[in-house]
């Protein structure tokens, strides 16, 4: 008995001892990490203020102009409202095109954190023509007043103006698909910290919406009542300070090296599926070809596991007699893939459908900058006799309803639902999306009615026919419809934008988020065909239409939004279908030392 105590007050002491060890060496982890910046581990919650405080003051610049540019365009160039609506979409829409191009440049070649840096400098250089455009009266028209023939802008004023918008076009094509995946990388990059990705897309989306909101005041407030050179310069000089505090947080940075091209990957397996094509199906997928070490650059997060979608792109990964596995070369990969790059393609195949939900949506939300500040600018905006509302400032009122929604869906409505779910994020992103595009539906309804009202009001005060006349009617009629599509922004963009990260393949993140602007895009250029087609079919022999150029009192917006509110409730039947044949990316994490393997889908 003695003995086998004197051996049980061993074991406990060496193990006293070693947890002592062991304490230590974190201790002295700590303290050398603390006097060594450069040797801390990189990434976590250390780099969220610089990835925050850039991206809050990209946001200030991107949105200080882009929210009131319709009436840059109107009062300050002299153009028609339709053609500056049209001008407006086209160029969101080319901003949220050019991604595709920034997300191939981050993931092939440059890395997420230089094509972060290049395009926000790109950025800066568009900022800084605009405002000289702005500010130096040569660069743009004289102004009229009143009801004279206005002198529109002449092709070189013109040129400078697209100069800038494509300078900064191609700015947002870098910015825009790789700081969400970048961010997200700091804080997900260790099986413990995947839970916190989803509070970061929350609370990334919540800067966003915090710097929107300050744009939509102060400088808007700026831009119409002291002057549209300082009221871009100060957005300029934001998108200066968030270069640089960008790159002062080189250091924490966990920067992960570009894993090759993810379209050259996709075209190989399509080319090798199409050259197998008439190679026979194997009975068995593990016959398929597989090697982890080829992988390993593509699959740091786990291998993709077969699944029996698309089942024509699985004879890339077919072994025959030609491919020669033999020899020490890395197999012909035009000819013969693995089955985690071919169901790299497979997940970007399953997701089109889910992205090509989005675009009626941002067709909807592309109002707020056209249309819906076009109604603002003929309504009674006074607060006080002496102050009124900025038309581009109504703006805020979707920022201040997406902003309350995020913070009570953090705070509130996880928590409790978390109970019934199980999911530590509440509800997953494909129901946030579903509840994002539902309330959408009642944005532009409403907003329809609101229009019915307001011309209404203009008719009972004979003001129908007197273009840029105020009606007396408060412009916040219009508040639920912007609140509207804040709270319905607060589920299906961030929902968006998580569904994208999720699923798509590690190495191919910032493509897919540039697929999430690519949704904004196209949903811009169809705002900007419906008005086209809407103007042309609607025309009437005496020059009527829904849409007119100059006098919106004389024309019938609220069908225009009614119109909208249709193709919304067809998209959603349209999503629910999608989501009811939708596979979830299969998963298989690495093993670890014990030998456990984590496997997910």
């Amino acid at each position: 008995m003695a003995k086998v105590e004197k051996r049980d007050s061993l074991v406990v002491e060496e193990m006293e001892n070693k947890e002592v060890k062991e304490g230590n060496i974190e201790i002295e982890k700590m303290e050398d990490e603390l006097s060594n910046p450069f040797k801390r581990k990189k990434g976590g919650i250390i780099t969220m203020p610089f990835i925050f405080a850039n991206e809050m003051c990209e946001k200030l610049a991107v949105e200080g102009f882009g929210n009131n540019m319709v009436n840059y365009l109107t009062q300050q160039l002299n153009m028609s409202t339709t053609i500056a609506a049209t001008t407006v979409t086209n160029f969101k829409g080319t901003s949220s095109l050019t991604p595709l191009l920034g997300a191939f440049i981050a993931d092939s070649y440059a890395g997420r954190f230089w094509t972060i840096t290049v395009a926000s400098v790109t950025y800066l250089i568009g900022m800084a023509c605009l405002t000289l455009s702005a500010s130096l009266p040569q660069l743009r028209p004289p102004p009229c007043a009143g009801n004279q023939v206005c002198k529109e802008a002449n092709s070189g004023q013109l040129a400078i103006l697209y100069f800038s918008l494509l300078m900064a076009a191609l700015g947002s094509g870098g910015i825009r698909p790789c700081v969400v995946p970048f961010g997200a990388d700091q804080v997900g990059g260790e099986p413990k910290q995947k839970t916190k990705t989803w509070v970061f897309f929350n609370w990334y989306y919540f800067a966003m919406g915090a710097s929107t909101l300050v744009a939509s005041t102060v400088l808007i407030y700026i831009q119409d009542n002291v002057g549209w050179g300082l009221g871009l310069g100060i957005p300029t000089i934001a998108m200066l300070v968030s270069i640089s505090i960008f790159i002062v947080g080189y250091r924490f940075y966990r920067i992960l090296d570009p894993a090759g091209s993810p379209y050259t990957r996709l075209l190989q397996v399509t080319v090798a599926a199409f050259k197998k094509r008439k190679v026979p199906m194997v009975s068995d997928p593990k016959m398929l070809h597989e090697n982890q070490e080829l992988d390993a650059s593509i699959s740091t997060d786990g291998i993709l596991r077969h699944t029996k979608q698309f089942e024509f792109y699985d004879k890339a990964a077919i072994v025959t007699l030609t491919d020669d596995l033999n020899s020490s070369k890395k197999p012909n990969l035009w000819r013969l893939n693995t089955v985690h790059r071919v169901e790299e393609l497979k997940c970007i195949i399953r997701m089109l459908p889910i992205w090509a939900a989005g675009i009626i949506f941002f067709t909807a939300s592309a109002q707020q900058q056209t249309f819906y500040l076009q109604q603002a600018n003929t309504m009674d905006r006074h607060l006080t006799k002496s102050f009124q509302i900025p038309s581009g400032s109504m703006h805020v009122f979707t920022m201040i309803a997406m902003l309350t929604t995020i913070a009570l869906y953090d705070r509130v409505f996880v928590p409790f639902i978390k109970k019934f779910t199980g999911l530590n994020q509440g509800i997953s992103f494909l129901h946030r999306m579903a509840i994002g595009f539902f309330i959408s539906i009642f944005a532009t309804l409403v907003a329809g009615f609101i229009e019915v009202k307001r011309k209404h009001v203009a008719t009972a005060n004979g003001l129908i026919d007197i273009n840029k006349s105020t009606i007396p009617i408060s412009v916040f009629w219009l508040v639920p419809q912007y609140s509207l599509h804040g709270i319905s922004d607060a589920f299906m963009v961030i929902g968006h934008l998580e569904f994208f990260y999720d699923q798509a393949p590690e190495s191919m993140r910032s493509s897919a988020t540039a697929l999430f602007w690519t949704a904004h895009s196209a949903g811009y250029y169809v705002s900007s065909i419906l008005v086209s087609l809407v103007t042309k079919f609607s025309a009437r022999p005496n020059g009527s239409n829904w849409l007119p150029g100059k006098n919106l009192n004389k024309g019938k917006l609220e069908y225009f939004f009614w119109l909208i509110t249709c193709l919304q409730v067809l998209n959603l039947m349209y999503y629910f279908l999608c989501v009811k044949l939708f596979t979830f990316k299969p998963l298989q994490v690495q093993t670890d030392q014990e030998g456990h393997d984590d496997s997910k889908a």
